[in-house]
Parts: structure tokens; C-alpha cells; sequence
């Protein structure tokens, strides 16, 4: 079975006299299986939006090839497009209509029967404030309205950007349920989101994008399992022997970074290594551990945005721009792609 996404050398550039070459997706890659809620994450600036505003149309790549349930696109949207529900950024609403207002609209505009209108309420957790304006609603709330919209086609492919913008603990892990009902049910969603934390706990596969490239794809754990160095955690009974067992561990061929109380040890094939180094010694085990490692810690060591103390990091200052240091996307007036 083809994949519901292929992305291959996808390649967007801005020029202007005033900023000068901006290279927003630099031979970009991404490719999503049927059926699986695949994370799609990146700092900003690093190329996230135009990628999804390129698949969706609304930016004309400079190269590279896309493909959408197998069809390639752009020429084939209006062949895929009513299969594909999605949400780019912050999408716009009527003030003055109603959440049941809206939906009908766009059901009717998308020829949608309007049983699906109270079906998609009922999903997001809007059914009793459908008949409430716009306007009153919360950021979570406008949310929630915009992911019912992308559901309304009950499409193949749902992409969605920040579903859980504005929500509180009770509405994510709601929204992360709804994303696992609808991938069980066949549906195949695309998730991008800062909340690393909720990305790791939903998704079944990751891509990570920096600079506009690809730099690293895969299922999560596996993900995970290549970045976390084979280290072990080791904790002794008596914290006061830890310069003597990190001395014994580093003659064995280890490399040693010692911790207040404990040790991390790389390098060695087996565990018992480390038990039998030691016990000879004198010197017991009291907790032998494999450093297990978070996708976030991975994200920010991919994309080398982890904080550095004493230095304030400035949005998009390692991308490249003509040479120089600066953004890396024009991504600020993406709007809502539904029905």
C-alpha cells in the first residue's frame, strides 16, 4: 500500500531586496503510512508551516515532488481535496456566528450532510456551546471549533498545526484521545505540535524538520533508541564510593560522567561489566539502570536549540539567510484549510 503522504526534495526560496534569500525548505523529506498519527515537529522558523502551506497549495514549492493518497499534487487536489481535512495555524471564524453556524456553512458549501455537523460537536466537546457565538469563545474553545471543522469531510488525511493550542490539561489529553480513536478507526493524522511531552505519548511516528531539512524520521521508540547512547545509570550503596568505582569503570574502557549521586556510564557492551568490575572491588550495585532519554532532549539536540545558560536564543537565529543568520519561513498568515 502506497503511503497516504510522500514528500521527496521539496524545496521552497523567498527573495526579497530587503532580506535577500531566504531558503525555507532546502531538499525536504517526509514520508506517513496509512492509519498512524505522525508527529511533525521542528523549531519555529525552521520550515513546518510552509511545508504543510505547500501541500495544501497555498505556496508554490520551487521543486520537489508531493503526493497525497498517492496522487501527486499539487495538480491532483482537486481530485484528493475533499479527502483531506486540515488546520494550519490560527484558522478564522465569523464572530457573530455560532459554532452549529459555522459548520453548517462549511457543510453546506462542502456538501456535507448536516447530521455530520452535530456529529463532529459532539467529538470536539462543543454540543452544548454550538449554539454560543464565536466571539465569547475561549482560544480552547476556537480550537476545538477548528479541529470539528477539518473533521467535518470525515477525511482520509487529517493534518492538523497546534490542535492543542489553548487547551487545558483535561481538553489535551480529551484531544490526544480523539487523535488515537481516529487513527483506530482508519483515519491517518498528522500532528504538529511544540508539546513534545504529548507528541511522545499519542504518535506512532515522528518526522523532525531543521533548517528546512529532514533530520530525523521514524516510529518514536525507535527514534528514541537511537539517540539515547547505549548509557547506564549506576547507583552504589554508599555515595562515597563513587570517585573510586568511576576510576575502576574508566581502567575497564568505560567513559564515566559522574552525577551528586550517581554515575553515567557509555561505552561498555554489557552491563555485568559494570557489576563484576565492581564487585571485585568490594565496591555493590545498588541500582543498575539503561539512561532512557525523552523525545524532547532529542528535539533539541537534533535542531541544536537547546538553551544555553547566559545566552538569550533569538527566534529563527540559525537559519540561513543569504549567508547570514535569520528566518527561515514566511509562515505568519497561514489560515485555516478545511472543507
Amino acid at each position: 500500500m502506497a503511503p497516504v503522504l510522500e514528500i521527496e526534495g521539496l524545496q521552497k526560496t523567498y527573495r526579497s531586496r530587503r532580506r535577500g534569500t531566504r531558503r525555507a525548505l532546502d531538499g525536504f523529506d517526509m514520508v506517513v503510512e496509512a492509519g498512524q498519527v505522525h508527529g511533525f515537529l521542528g523549531p519555529n522558523g525552521s520550515g513546518k508551516t510552509t511545508t504543510l502551506r505547500t501541500l495544501l497549495g497555498l505556496i508554490r514549492p520551487n521543486g520537489g515532488r508531493m503526493a497525497i493518497l498517492g496522487q501527486e499534487v499539487p495538480a491532483a487536489l482537486p481530485t484528493v481535496a475533499g479527502q483531506v481535512g486540515a488546520i494550519v495555524e490560527s484558522p478564522q471564524f465569523f464572530p457573530h456566528f455560532t459554532a452549529q453556524d459555522t459548520l453548517s456553512l462549511l457543510a453546506g458549501a462542502g456538501g456535507v450532510p448536516q447530521q455530520r455537523v452535530t456529529e463532529v460537536l459532539e467529538m470536539v466537546g462543543l454540543r452544548e456551546r454550538a449554539r454560543e457565538r464565536v466571539k465569547a469563545y475561549s482560544l480552547g474553545m476556537k480550537q476545538r471549533l477548528a479541529v470539528a471543522s477539518a473533521l467535518l469531510k470525515n477525511p482520509k488525511l487529517l493534518i492538523l498545526d497546534e490542535p492543542a493550542n489553548g487547551l487545558d490539561p483535561g481538553g489535551i489529553r480529551e484531544m490526544r484521545s480523539l487523535m488515537r480513536d481516529l487513527a483506530s478507526s482508519g483515519m491517518t493524522v498528522v500532528l504538529s505540535s511544540h508539546i513534545l511531552g504529548e507528541v511522545q505519548l499519542i504518535c506512532d511516528s515522528v518526522t523532525i524538520i531543521s533548517l528546512g531539512r529532514r533530520v530525523a524520521a521514524g516510529p518514536v521508540a525507535e527514534v528514541l533508541a537511537q539517540h539515547s547512547g547505549n548509557g547506564l545509570r549506576v547507583r552504589l550503596e554508599a555515595v562515597t564510593d563513587l570517585p573510586s568505582a568511576a576510576d575502576l569503570l574508566t581502567r575497564a574502557g568505560a567513559q564515566v560522567t559522574p552525577a551528586e549521586d550517581h554515575l553515567l556510564v557509555y561505552g561498555l557492551d554489557k552491563p555485568a561489566t559494570v557489576t563484576r568490575t565492581l564487585a571485585d572491588a568490594d565496591l555493590y550495585v545498588s541500582e543498575l539502570a539503561p539512561v532512557t532519554v525523552d523525545l524532547e532532549s532529542v528535539f533539541l539536540e537534533l535542531t541544536a536549540t537547546a538553551p544555553v545558560p547566559g545566552q538569550h536564543r533569538q527566534v529563527d537565529q540559525s537559519a540561513v539567510v543569504g549567508g547570514q543568520s535569520g528566518g527561515a519561513s514566511s509562515d505568519s498568515t497561514a489560515k485555516g484549510w478545511g472543507v
